[in-house]
């Protein structure tokens, strides 16, 4: 799976006292986003040449069991990533919304560090928190 920490090329860097969620912000969150998209679709596309050139040209019974293994779990990182990139576009339509950076919960800001450490967040770290305790 894709690293959570992957960072978009960007020469932003948030400033004292500016403007939450300011253009600038935006923008790097929104080119942040869209890189991190654009490289989980890439591996999609890979999956598919590779199931595609490769489940010809096993003749071997145990190559084949073991070749079909190595695509099943391709796939089912690939569907976690498919999972990732329907959220990722969520995001993206919450920035279009103005609505990108706000706790769903309570409303109010996430920070940006944690935005940095996961661009898709959308609650607080205390709702966040509290929202897993109650899973358990």
């Amino acid at each position: 799976m894709t690293d959570p920490d992957f960072q978009a090329i960007s020469d932003y860097q948030p400033k004292d006292g500016e403007e939450f969620m300011n253009s600038n912000q935006v923008e790097h969150f929104r080119s942040k986003l869209l890189a991190w998209r654009d490289q989980l679709l890439d591996g999609v596309e890979s999956t598919k040449h590779h199931i595609q050139e490769d489940s010809a040209k096993v003749a071997d019974i145990n190559d084949r069991a073991t070749l079909e293994e190595e695509f099943a779990l391709e796939l089912r990182t690939r569907d976690r990533e498919r999972k990732l990139i329907s959220k990722i576009d969520k995001t993206l339509h919450l920035i279009e919304l103005g609505d990108y950076g706000y706790c769903k919960t309570c409303g109010t800001e996430i920070s940006l560090v944690r935005l940095e450490a996961r661009p898709t967040a959308d609650e607080c770290i205390d709702c966040k928190t509290i929202a897993e305790k109650k899973e358990v």
